[in-house]
């Protein structure tokens, strides 16, 4: 094929030096930016990946959830699929003349056709993105001006993309050119039929379709060049980022090898101790605001709102990667750190999570939120040795009493006392282990649930036991307020219990034990064959007749609230609710923030041993959402929820009318 060296050649071998040059650099930037973090392997079970992949980038899983934006998502991104072939057959036809895909035969023209309508949905879809984004405006769309300015002139892009191509098919047409394929581009030819008034020749209507062309031709090279600092970089990352994410159980944290000699730092300070992976994370944000629509401190006033931090350290990346890259051994320091006055990210911003995962959750493109904000608490508890007061007095108890309120070790089962529990060095051969947990065992009100979950084991016939003074803290909390050391420590500890029975079957009543000793016990050396939270055993012993219950005499509205650990974390949504119906005589009631969008309780990440000083309490919160529906009774399954919403119900004054009670004492007071 010979090379014609007319107009078009050189625009295209400009567009291709000049601005292919300008784009090349700022993605060489985002590369070494990658190069600069720490290694991680996410190359097992591919064809999960593959899965995930089909699913919400191709079938838009998550997006679809908000259903006209996941349409007109849907309707760009498989319009610019259909389109980018025809893209590429202009760019080639402007270097060799007269290339064309039509050795491609009749998918060619039915290509042609398609393209011909994918060039109007997607400038529909374009229009119903500005009116939302201009007139509507729904909450979670950014505020930061920025961000804002960032979406229009994308908006802006695609737009004009899609008039050039449109125009640029039209005229050609009305100037008869065999290239634009009027015969299969009906709308184009449409088009071109009211552009008569013009009275163009065929030459001039060759030539506006031809400076058309061109127009569609260096949006192309002006996008590529834009797309590194732009939100929409997630074209490129979305599905990589998608591909290689986690696999293991969301709530498993990752682990620190403190035995390494070669390891200096703990946690993530600056750029270079996050991952390959938390960045690539950080490149493929949206910007869309999901994950601070459900956030429970972005929806409270608390300094942490989760697009923003992912944001702020996108933009920390950008700005001190360079300086991170040159700077001389030894003299790291001279860089800013990433909680700093400089990047906006405030020590309140960090200790502000309750690591409930709604942010996960909402992502379309799958970015770990909790894990980069757990990662930079390890820095400031294992490198500075910062963190808020009243959790420095909760890891002392921990250390001193394997439990946060600091009570002694040994009344750790004076809960159990009349109630004829074996425990394990009695009953070694029990079949299930009822791990009590610190709550159940030291908190009052807590107290009673594991009383009644006891009652309905023993009802049942359950063969179990507890560890009693034996039973230690699981590290949970400490883990996740960023104490990994100690949480090793205590971790290491049970462990050591666990294997000594040979334990293999586990039961609990708080969410947060069942979570860990589930789903992070393993990477610590010791996996259960079972691990089950009370409301889910429950629920098996109702269905197989091993308990039953007494009908309420009155029919009575329960408002039931999904703990963090046990629905987003580990998907357990309807055996709560069903054990719940079977008293029979009972309505459940839903908050409008339920299941995989419930509304945590505040108690998680450690913030249940933490005062919550800024905005609203994320209790009252949630408790006025539940005080909404006009409920008897709320109902967890969790003993930090049960703490927090009997808190909040007790700040709106409607102890005496509302009951907050955990399932096990629910059904407990109706067994037969």
């Amino acid at each position: 094929m010979e090379h014609t060296f007319d107009l078009r050649f050189f625009f295209v071998l400009t567009c291709i030096v000049v601005l292919g040059t300008w784009a090349a650099r700022r993605y060489l930037r985002l590369w070494r930016i990658l190069k600069l973090s720490k290694p991680e392997s996410q190359w097992t079970d591919i064809p999960k990946r593959i899965y995930l992949v089909v699913r919400n980038v191709f079938l838009h899983g998550k997006l679809l959830k908000d259903p006209l934006p996941g349409i007109a998502h849907a309707m760009i991104f498989f319009g610019f699929i259909l389109l980018t072939t025809g893209t590429s057959e202009h760019i080639i036809e402007g270097l060799f003349h007269g290339f064309s895909l039509r050795f491609l035969g009749p998918l060619y023209n039915y290509l042609s056709y398609a393209q011909d309508f994918a060039q109007w949905i997607v400038v529909t879809a374009v229009v119903y993105f500005l009116v939302r984004r201009l007139i509507t405006k729904p909450s979670r769309m950014s505020k930061n001006p920025l961000h804002q300015k960032d979406g229009l002139i994308i908006l802006a892009y695609t737009g004009g993309h899609m008039l050039a191509d449109i125009l640029t098919f039209a005229f050609l047409v009305h100037a008869g050119d065999s290239h634009a394929m009027g015969t299969w581009r009906p709308l184009s030819t449409a088009l071109s039929d009211q552009l008569a008034f013009l009275a163009l020749t065929p030459d001039g209507a060759m030539q506006i379709g031809w400076f058309f062309w061109g127009i569609h031709i260096l949006t192309v090279f002006f996008f590529l060049a834009y797309i590194p600092t732009s939100k929409h970089l997630h074209i490129f990352t979305a599905g990589p980022n998608i591909f290689l994410s986690r696999l293991e159980p969301r709530g498993a944290l990752s682990t620190i090898n403190f035995e390494d000699e070669t390891q200096t730092t703990f946690g993530v300070g600056k750029i270079n101790e996050f991952t390959w992976k938390d960045i690539l994370d950080v490149y493929t944000c949206t910007a869309c605001g999901r994950c601070e629509e459900f956030c429970p401190t972005a929806t409270t006033g608390k300094p942490l709102r989760p697009m923003k931090l992912i944001l702020d350290i996108k933009e920390y990346s950008l700005k001190y990667s360079e300086l991170i890259g040159s700077v001389p051994e030894g003299q790291e320091a001279s860089v800013p750190k990433m909680i700093s006055e400089e990047t906006g990210i405030s020590t309140d911003t960090v200790w502000a999570c309750t690591t409930c995962a709604a942010c996960v959750e909402a992502c379309p493109v799958m970015i770990e939120h909790v894990d980069k904000i757990v990662d930079m608490r390890r820095s400031l508890v294992l490198m500075e040795g910062a963190m808020p007061a009243e959790l420095q007095t909760s890891f002392t108890n921990w250390e001193r009493q394997s439990n946060p309120w600091g009570m002694p070790q040994d009344s750790r089962d004076a809960w159990a006392q009349d109630l004829k529990v074996p425990r394990l060095a009695e009953n070694p051969k029990a079949e299930y282990l009822f791990y009590v947990g610190c709550a159940g065992s030291f908190n009052d009100r807590n107290k009673k649930i594991s009383t009644a979950f006891v009652k309905i084991l023993q009802k049942a016939g359950v063969d179990f036991a507890i560890l009693g003074k034996e039973e230690l803290c699981n590290g949970e909390t400490a883990r996740r307020a960023g104490n990994e050391y100690l949480a090793k420590t205590m971790i290491d500890a049970n462990i050591g219990v666990l294997k000594q029975y040979d334990v293999k079957k586990i039961l609990t009543t708080c969410p947060h034990c069942f979570n860990t000793l589930k789903n992070e016990y393993p990477d610590f050396g010791f996996k259960a064959e079972s691990v089950r939270h009370h409301t889910d055993f429950i629920n098996d012993l109702l269905k197989d007749g091993k308990i039953t219950v007494t009908q309420e005499a009155e029919s009575t509205r329960i408002a039931f609230h999904d703990s963090c650990y046990l629905g987003r974390y580990n998907e357990i949504y309807e055996q709560p609710r069903e054990a719940l119906r079977a008293i029979g005589n009972v309505e459940i009631v839903e908050m409008p923030r339920n299941r995989s969008k419930g509304l945590c309780c505040g108690a998680g990440g450690a913030r249940m041993w933490m005062e919550e000083t800024i905005g609203k309490r994320i209790n009252v919160e949630r408790v006025e959402e539940a005080l909404a529906q006009k409920p008897d009774v709320i109902a967890a399954g969790c003993p930090f929820c049960q703490v927090m919403l009997s808190d909040g119900v007790t700040e709106k004054k409607q102890e005496a009318t509302v009951a907050v009670k955990d399932i096990a004492e629910l059904i407990a007071d109706k067994l037969c």
